[in-house]
């Protein structure tokens, strides 16, 4: 159970109490002048302050000193009652600055040299004044050690709460970005397909049919990638469980692509290279950042066609989307609260990669991002136009 301060100081006031009821009389055997009624009554005015030391520290030092003084002064045993001028030095070495500290300090071993003139035996002097610069050294040191202690808690917990903040905002990105692909894309096809059954659904059946067969089929998909996010986000670090779907990868472009030409945009998909096992976060930002560059095809150059490149190099793989759309539409450069462009770019920048998003000089708009798989490649710079 942790006590208050207070109760802390209250309990250190009753001890220093109980020592003045032990030692007190031994006062006189040892050649100090005995405690009466007045030597108890000044010592107890030395232990008072001490009860609120917590809350005026240098006050209640500096008082504590004074009553301290008088109490030597009229030639009582001073160490009877040293622990509270020596606890008030160290609560004020605990909070207060080091300048601040060392005056008190200073002021504490001229107290104790003074209370070693008063008892007349002048031989010992040097010997006090070496005992009261070291041991008001060590108090000073220890609240001195103390207070960097809990300087050094303070900005460590700080650090730690900036840490889980910035962890926090991080995994919320993700989230976001995760949401974002698996929602635009999907609902973007669906819209579109929907829009066609509608537009044909009297005059040709089959085309009905088969817009509404990519409509199922996309929002299934989307169910399933849905549920696979939710899964990994549901799953504890030590539970052993793993969601049963796999992460997008590069493998499923071709079925992105093959979605996208049903509703209703020509897509073409070309492999280059030789293909291998990539990392499976660097697949994910491959095809998440396909996935953003097509649904922008499909809500904004409709009218269209889209070349998909997948380039395998010996320590990178480079993806491309273009498409021959007229003239640029800024809405796909630059849309009032879209995030699939900024998406991309954290996306790119997250696996060490780089992407050009823009117009094409002989028309239409270009997506190249280039992502390395070996820790010695280094990407070229970016380019806005091809």
């Amino acid at each position: 159970m942790r006590l208050r301060p207070f109760t802390v100081d209250v309990l250190l006031a009753l001890g220093q109490v109980a020592l003045l009821a032990l030692i007190g009389p031994e006062a006189s055997s040892i050649g100090w002048t005995e405690l009466d009624v007045r030597g108890y009554a000044l010592a107890l005015l030395v232990i008072a302050p001490t009860v609120v030391r917590s809350k005026a520290p240098l006050l209640v030092c500096l008082l504590t000193y004074a009553i301290w003084t008088v109490y030597v002064a009229v030639g009582y045993w001073p160490v009877v009652t040293s622990f509270g001028p020596m606890l008030c030095l160290y609560t004020v070495a605990l909070q207060r600055r080091t300048r601040t500290t060392g005056i008190c300090a200073a002021l504490l071993a001229g107290i104790w040299v003074f209370g070693s003139l008063v008892s007349q035996d002048h031989a010992s002097v040097p010997s006090v004044a070496a005992q009261a610069l070291g041991v008001n050294a060590l108090v000073w040191r220890l609240g001195y050690l103390a207070r960097r202690s809990a300087e050094l808690a303070r900005k460590t917990r700080a650090e730690q709460q900036e840490q889980a903040r910035d962890a926090v905002a991080e995994e919320r990105g993700r989230i976001a970005r995760e949401l974002h692909d698996v929602v635009a894309h999907h609902m973007s096809v669906i819209s579109v397909q929907a829009g066609l059954a509608k537009f044909v659904f009297d005059s040709d059946a089959k085309t009905a049919r088969a817009a509404l067969g990519t409509i199922s089929g996309t929002s299934t998909e989307a169910l399933e990638e849905m549920r696979r996010m939710l899964r990994v986000l549901r799953a504890q670090e030590d539970d052993g469980e793993a969601p049963d779907a796999p992460m997008p990868g590069l493998a499923r472009i071709g079925d992105m692509t093959d979605r996208v030409r049903a509703g209703g945009v020509p897509v073409e998909f070309r492999v280059r290279g030789t293909p291998r096992p990539i990392a499976p976060g660097v697949e994910l930002c491959a095809y998440r950042v396909v996935q953003e560059a097509l649904t922008n095809v499909l809500k904004h150059a409709r009218q269209a066609s889209a070349t998909v490149e997948l380039h395998y190099h010996r320590d990178y793989i480079e993806v491309s989307v273009t498409d021959n759309g007229e003239g640029v539409i800024p809405d796909r450069v630059r849309s009032p609260g879209g995030h699939g462009l900024i998406g991309m770019r954290e996306r790119a920048k997250l696996y060490g990669g780089t992407i050009s998003i823009g117009p094409r000089s002989v028309g239409g708009f270009a997506v190249r991002l280039t992502l390395p798989t070996s820790a010695r490649f280094a990407p070229p710079g970016d380019d806005a136009n091809e």
